[in-house]
């Protein structure tokens, strides 16, 4: 019995229970050591050390005028010879033959007021001067009869062969021939006269281009009145504005006080917002003779040494006005970056780039300088995100926060 009692006693390693247990337990080392391992990654990488505080610069592209450069102003393009066009005379308008950006040539009609009634005018006065034009050559006739009259009654007188009273009556006649024929030659200048009158009062009625231009905005559209005075609220004063592209320049606002370091003819640079990848090259036109009180700024005028169909009046612009003319090889832009961001270990150079929030040693070669900026020629992508003025600890894949300015 007692043998039986002892026997009960042993485990029975076979039993589910026992081996749920021996699982839980493995399971339990195993989760263990992967948590020992993960811990021991973060601390190699650096997790748990703290971010160093870092101050970051940007590689740009960089244009080597820059580093040439005397001042900088912004202005607006704006043309030198503009025209809001309008008409002489007040009439509805009938037709309009050009649009926003239509290219127009001087003495090109841009539109038509209704002019009926001038058109009739025009051709009444035409026909009263061929009305005139007969009553010349019927006076001429009747000249000619009076005069071929009257010579042969002086030669008849002189031989006593007529009469003084006949004679005289001749010459009265001829008299009155000449006198007719100047009525009639006068009555031909008045009725040309009329008549270029009435004509100059039909062309008024065609609003013409004054120069070459393109149409910058319309006032007016068919059915409008159009008035020189524009007094009357439905009336309007214009038709088109244009603008002649080729007097497009730079009117540029700069501080009095920097005024001294230009001059007429001095190269500049133009940069436009609206094609940023592009620097125009240009020159000073011309100093304007007097400031802006309020402002006080000087406005200079910048021409463009050669105008591109991209170039729009009132595009915003930046005027780098340089101290030497450019030369070919320094119009392209170039990669660069601040030369405090740049470090030399074992006769090498590397930045430290910054990729999401931590440090990659990178390998660059430099080129020109360029005033605060040095040229990369390998290595580095503009638009990199670099530490400046690297800490001498700082190495490869540290965690770094960059400060806020």
């Amino acid at each position: 019995m007692a043998d039986d009692d002892l026997s009960k006693l042993k485990i029975d390693k076979s039993q589910p229970a026992f081996r749920k247990a021996r699982g839980r337990k493995k399971t339990i080392y195993i989760a263990a050591g992967i948590s020992v391992l993960i811990i021991i990654i973060l601390v190699a990488t650096g997790v748990f050390s703290p971010a160093v505080k870092v101050d970051a610069a940007s590689v740009v592209q960089v244009y080597p005028s820059q580093s040439f450069t005397l001042l900088n102003a912004s202005g607006y393009v704006v043309p030198q010879r503009k025209a809001a066009v309008a008409s002489k005379v007040t009439g509805r308008l009938v037709e309009l033959f050009v649009e926003e950006g239509s290219r127009i040539k001087n003495g090109q009609i841009v539109a038509r007021l209704e002019n009926d009634d001038l058109t009739a005018s025009l051709r009444q006065a035409e026909a009263n001067l061929k009305v005139s034009s007969s009553s010349v050559d019927q006076a001429k006739a009747e000249l000619n009869d009076a005069k071929v009259n009257y010579e042969r009654e002086k030669r008849l007188l002189a031989k006593e062969f007529t009469t003084k009273a006949s004679h005289d009556v001749a010459e009265a006649r001829y008299k009155k021939a000449l006198a007719g024929l100047a009525g009639a030659e006068a009555s031909v200048r008045a009725s040309q006269a009329a008549a270029r009158g009435a004509r100059v009062s039909l062309d008024y009625t065609y609003i013409r281009a004054p120069f070459d231009a393109v149409v910058l905005t319309k006032s007016a559209d068919v059915g409008d009145i159009v008035t020189p005075i524009g007094a009357a609220t439905n009336a309007k004063a214009s038709v088109v504005t244009i603008a002649d592209m080729s007097s497009l320049q730079v009117e540029a606002d700069v501080a009095e006080s920097n005024i001294g370091k230009l001059k007429v003819g001095q190269p500049c640079q133009i940069q436009l917002d609206a094609i940023a990848d592009t620097r125009f090259d240009g020159t000073i036109h011309m100093i304007v003779p007097t400031a802006d009180r309020t402002k006080a700024t000087v406005m200079v005028k910048v021409k463009f040494n050669n105008l591109d169909s991209r170039v729009l009046p009132e595009m915003s612009a930046k005027v780098a006005f340089l101290s030497r003319e450019v030369k070919e090889n320094e119009k392209k832009p170039r990669t660069a970056v601040n030369r405090n961001a740049i470090v030399e270990h074992s006769g090498k150079k590397y930045v430290f780039l910054i990729r999401q929030g931590r440090t990659v040693l990178a390998p660059v070669t430099t080129g020109t300088d360029l005033g605060d900026m040095v040229e990369l020629t390998g290595g580095g992508a503009s638009g990199d995100k670099v530490v400046l003025n690297p800490p001498k600890r700082l190495s490869g894949g540290a965690r770094v926060r960059i400060n806020e300015q």
